[in-house]
C-alpha cells in the first residue's frame, strides 16, 4: 500500500468541524479572547460565538477558513518551540517581539501580520 492510497480524504463537513474546534482550542490555550479571534480570522463576533458554541463551523475554502488554518499553524509552531509550555506561549504572543517589530497578538489581527508571524515561527522552528 502506498502513502497515497493509505491517505484518506476527510469529508468537508468533518474537516470543517476539526478546523473549527482546533482554532477555538488554540485560542483558549493562548488566552486569545473570542472577540480577538473573530478579528484574526475575519468573522463577526456573533459568528465567532456560534463557532465557539459548536453551532456553526468554518466553511471550507473561505477566507475565515484560510486564516483559521494559519492561526492553528501559528499555534502548532509556537507550541513546538516552547515545548508545550502554555504559559510561555501566552507570554510570547502577548509580549513585544523585536524580530517581528511588535506584539504578535496585535500583528496577527491583519492577514499579512498573521502570515509574517507564522513565517517567523517556522524559521525559528527550523533552527531547533
Amino acid at each position: 500500500m502506498t502513502a497515497a492510497t493509505a491517505r484518506k480524504r476527510v469529508p468537508a463537513a468533518e474537516g470543517a468541524e476539526v478546523l473549527s474546534r482546533a482554532t477555538v482550542r488554540a485560542a483558549q490555550v493562548l488566552a486569545v479572547a473570542q472577540v480577538d479571534l473573530a478579528d484574526i480570522i475575519g468573522v463577526s463576533p456573533a459568528t465567532m460565538s456560534r463557532i465557539v458554541n459548536g453551532q456553526k463551523q468554518l466553511e471550507p475554502g473561505s477566507k475565515a477558513w484560510q486564516l483559521a488554518a494559519l492561526f492553528v499553524r501559528l499555534f502548532r509552531a509556537l507550541d513546538a518551540i516552547v515545548g508545550s509550555d502554555d504559559r510561555a506561549a501566552r507570554a510570547w504572543i502577548g509580549s513585544e517581539n523585536h524580530g517581528l517589530g511588535g506584539i504578535p497578538l496585535e500583528l496577527i489581527r491583519e492577514p499579512a501580520g498573521l502570515a509574517r508571524t507564522v513565517d517567523y515561527l517556522d524559521a525559528a522552528r527550523a533552527r531547533i
